[in-house]
Order: structure tokens, then sequence, then C-alpha cells
């Protein structure tokens, strides 16, 4: 009998030993499950890498990293002992074995990541690629659905990934990248949020982001939470978190759980339906801990967890690594596969991101293995336009890389814009990964003056 080309196979999820690491040699299993304690001891810097791994890893990872850092980095280091712990997790670490870590190579970039010159980032790469701050109805409200808003509450997280698509507004500076600042203190700011809802009835989704929720002190999420079941037309409420993966203590405090019993309760007497929303985008990243908070949050009252993963070379862009992935998250910890999204137009992105023809063939190659309801979509974020399925372009230029895509609604940027639902909207793959015809085209398009193609 032949094989199938993935062949499914039920596998227990595993807590890596953190005593492995000579700098969590000492920490005991009370102080690993404490929230506070994963908080104190983040690496922010290399000096704290360094305590971690010691001299197991070579000068020249250490050298990579900060020249990182001080180079090209969209994000500053920020990594919970959590996440560290499921880089290389069955051994010690060697330099090789991390460089070659699909956790590492998007938690942890190192500069020889990158690829090289203008190859770095596409002619068109943008800080804020999705033009959300264009679309914010009130300070951190962007109304780009008809029937939906993203709430941006605060601009931190727990953990820092490099691909980060909100890289202009969360986290701190970093040479290549001075971050845009709130300008509202959090309490107006939400105050606003809660208004504009109230006054906009055709919003009855809304989903409440940042930066991580997970960084917000409890009691205040609770009360925008509670605004938002408040308003009649609110229907759905996800609340985005990666923390429940990279910080999964945080969603397994007692009082974290209690708020958000009270607000399942809330939620389920309104037939409002509350959902937790992470990101996986390893299937090694899906541990006993992170299976017990996701279980836990369902208890508490929860409708769903579903991971919004993104989709990255070197991480998980094959359909095995997806499927992994996948199974892990919906065996393991009843964690629905949801997204998986192409990686955005940011700078110096080009390394993880794959073109619309490598997607298109994931998408393929995910079906028939897992339950329809649990078969992640593969989706491209196209700037002005939203989420596309990967099949849904209205043109294909293959050699060139460029992809012309078309909508059904106006943004809120384009109610008064009557040939909005006629206009072509624009996205490329990454130049790397095109013909020498295609390369040679843009290599001509770099030397002269660059317009977006079909505009």
């Amino acid at each position: 009998m032949l094989e199938q080309p993935y062949e499914y196979l039920a596998r227990e999820l595993v807590e890596p030993d953190w005593r492995r690491l000579p700098g969590f040699a000492d920490v005991t299993e009370a102080e690993w499950r404490s929230a506070q304690w994963q908080r104190a001891h983040c690496v922010k810097n290399l000096r704290q890498l360094r305590g971690v791994y010691g001299d197991r890893l070579a000068e020249s990872f250490y050298a990579d990293v900060e020249a990182d850092q001080a180079g090209r980095a969209t994000m500053s280091l920020l990594l919970p002992p959590q996440m560290l712990n499921t880089m290389v997790p069955a051994a010690v670490p060697t330099t090789a074995a991390m460089l070659a870590d699909p956790v590492r190579r998007y938690m942890l970039p190192v500069a020889s990541d990158r690829l090289p010159g203008d190859l770095a980032s596409h002619p068109h790469a943008a800080r804020d690629s999705l033009h959300e701050h264009e679309m914010w109805a009130v300070e951190g409200l962007t109304h780009r659905y008809p029937t939906k808003v993203l709430a941006e509450l605060l601009s931190t997280c727990p953990q820092y990934c490099g691909h980060c698509t909100r890289m202009d507004l969360v986290g701190n500076s970093t040479p290549a990248v001075p971050k845009l600042k709130f300008e509202l203190k959090p309490v107006d700011r939400q105050a606003e949020m809660l208004a504009y809802l109230r006054r906009t009835p055709g919003v009855r989704d809304v989903v409440v982001s940042g930066g991580d929720v997970a960084n917000l002190p409890f009691k205040n999420l609770e009360a925008f939470v509670a605004g938002l079941l408040e308003i009649d037309s609110v229907r759905d409420v996800r609340l985005a978190s990666k923390a429940l993966m990279g910080l999964p203590q945080h969603w397994l405090a007692d009082d974290v759980l209690a708020g958000m019993t009270r607000l399942a309760t809330t939620a389920r007497e309104r037939g409002v339906a509350l959902a937790v929303h992470t990101h996986v985008n390893a299937a090694q990243s899906v541990t006993p801990l992170v299976a017990e908070a996701s279980r836990a949050l369902l208890a508490a009252g929860v409708r769903d967890v579903r991971n919004q993963g993104v989709l990255l070379a070197g991480v998980n862009d094959t359909a095995g690594q997806l499927l992994d992935l996948c199974f892990a998250l919906l065996d393991g910890a009843g964690i629905t596969p949801y997204y998986f999204y192409m990686c955005d137009m940011i700078p110096s992105a080009e390394h993880w991101r794959v073109s619309l023809a490598h997607a298109q063939t994931l998408q393929h190659d995910l079906m028939g293995y897992l339950p329809g309801f649990a078969t992640p979509r593969i989706v491209c974020d196209v700037p002005y336009v939203g989420k596309r399925w990967v099949h849904q372009f209205a043109e294909y230029d293959r050699e060139r890389g460029v992809s012309w895509w078309t909508k059904n609604y106006r943004t809120g940027i384009e109610r008064t814009d009557a040939g909005a639902l006629d206009r072509r909207h624009v996205y490329y793959d990454p130049v790397h990964t095109l013909p020498a015809s295609g390369q040679a085209w843009w290599s001509e398009q770099r030397a002269g003056a660059l317009t977006p193609v079909g505009c």
C-alpha cells in the first residue's frame, strides 16, 4: 500500500525541560508556572541572552543577534522563558541547531537570516503596510471592514515577533525603526472607542488587540470588554493574545480566569460570542502548559480558542509543518486552526515571505486531512482590501510576482468614494522567489522611479 503524502500520527504534547538551559537550571516548577517570574526573567538584551545559554552558543551567534538589533531589526528583543524553552526543545541547543530552529527563526532573528542588500525589503514595503492608521475612526480603532473593527488597546506585548505587522507602533524603537506613540491616555482612548461603537450600530464584531491584551492589567481589559458587551449591536468579541502560547502562565492565573469567567457568563447571557485568538506558528510551541491554558479558557466559558498563524519561510512553509501544527493545536490543546496569513510587506521581511503561488500550493495540500471546520484558510491581507483567500486574485503575473485584487465593500476611508468597488489593488511576491526574468525586471524598476504596478 502506498503512503499518503502526509501520514497522521497522534502525538503527545511535551513540555521541554527548562533545566537543560544553563540559565534556568535551578528554576523550580512553581517559579516556572508563575506569570510574574516569567515576566521578570524575559530576555530583553544580549547580556540576558548570554545568561540563559552561556557558552553553549558560539560567540558568532551572539554577534549575529547583536548585528541584527543594530541594523535591520524592526522589533527589539523580548522573549519570555516559556518562548525560549521551545527553541531546540529536545536538547541543549548548539549554535547550528539554534540557527535552524523554526521558533528561533522568527522570534530571535539574526543578521545572517536576512537577505542581502536591496533584496532585504521589497521596493513597496511600508511600515504600516495595511494602512491601518489611515482607517482609524478614533485613535487606535481601525474600521476597515463594514461590520468589523480592530481595537488596539495598547502598544506592547509579552513577546515581540520579528515579523510583526504593526512594527511601526508596537514595542520599543530600534535603530531601524523609531516607533509611533499613541497620543491619548489609555482610558480616554478606550472611552472614545466605546463611544464610536455606540453611535455606529453597523459594527457587530470587535477584535480587541494591540499589542497583546495579556499586557493590559486585567481589570482594565475586563472594564473595556464589559463596555463592549453593553452595546446591543456588538455580537462577536475576539481577544487577541499570542501570550496564550508565549506566556500561558498569564492565562492560568486565578484572577485572570475568574475575570474571564465573569466576562464569558455575561457574554453568554447577552448572546455574544466571546473568543480568544492566539498566534502559533510551529508545532513545537504547543506544549502541555499551552493546552492547559487553552482548556482553562474554554472551561471558563469562552466559546472558542482559535489560531491565526503567519506563513513564514523556514518556519512553517511546508504542508507537513502546517499539518503537524494544526493537529497539535486541535488534538493537543483544543485550539481551532483558523487562518494562516501571508507575511505582510513590512521592511526587512523578505526572507520570511513566500510567493502567492507557494501559498496556493500549500492550501491545496492541506485539504482533506483536517475536519472542515478546522481546516485553516491561507489568506493574503491585501493593502486597502483586507483578507482574501489566496485563490481570489483577479489577475496574477507570476513572472513579475504581481497580483491584482478587487473587493466588495468600502473601507472606513472610502464611504464617499464612488469608484472604490471598481478599483484593483496590488500585492507583490518577494523578488528573490521570481524567475530570473522577473528579478531582472525589478532591478530595472529599482533603477527608475517606482510606482505601484497597475494602480
